[in-house]
């Protein structure tokens, strides 16, 4: 007996690292405490358990989890300045929603491994987490922000 559709196990990685990077700088814990807390108690599959209720992320694949957060926390020194480069002056970095942070520190981190997925899939990915966070404006800037970037940190592709 099959599970039904078939589940996007990156993408439910990706909203897992967002929510892990939101967490962190909320918190003020560091990435492997946070991993740590979302691989024990947050992602895979438990018993009696339906999914997604009480912020679980059933589906994630934990290494790309894994890699994304550790990436973005690594290397924020260097992409906080890029996103704020890319950023219209009416979005300043300091005063975007946090998770619209880090949804954008993912994406600039996941971009930044050249043995990931195309530029144009790691965009679209981000840009349908955001679809999942805000109604508003906040996922057409994913998209500007990313694409932006995209270009400068992989310019083979374009």
């Amino acid at each position: 007996m099959g599970k039904g559709p078939k589940t996007r196990t990156r993408t439910a990685s990706r909203v897992a690292a967002v929510q892990a990077l939101f967490q962190a700088e909320q918190a003020g814990d560091n990435a492997e405490t946070v991993i740590d807390q979302f691989v024990r108690h947050r992602l895979g599959d438990w018993p009696g358990q339906d999914g997604f209720e009480d912020g679980r992320i059933p589906d994630a694949e934990v290494p790309l989890f894994q890699r994304v957060v550790r990436e973005a926390v690594r290397r924020q020194d260097a992409v906080d300045p890029q996103l704020v480069e890319s950023l219209p002056a009416d979005w300043p970095l300091a005063r975007l929603d946090p998770v619209l942070r880090a949804v954008l520190r993912a994406g600039v981190a996941e971009l930044s491994m050249t043995d990931g997925p195309p530029a144009k899939v790691v965009i679209n990915e981000y840009m349908d987490i955001a679809r999942g966070f805000f109604t508003g404006p906040e996922p057409g800037l994913v998209n500007a922000v990313l694409d932006r970037l995209a270009h400068t940190l992989r310019p083979r592709e374009f």
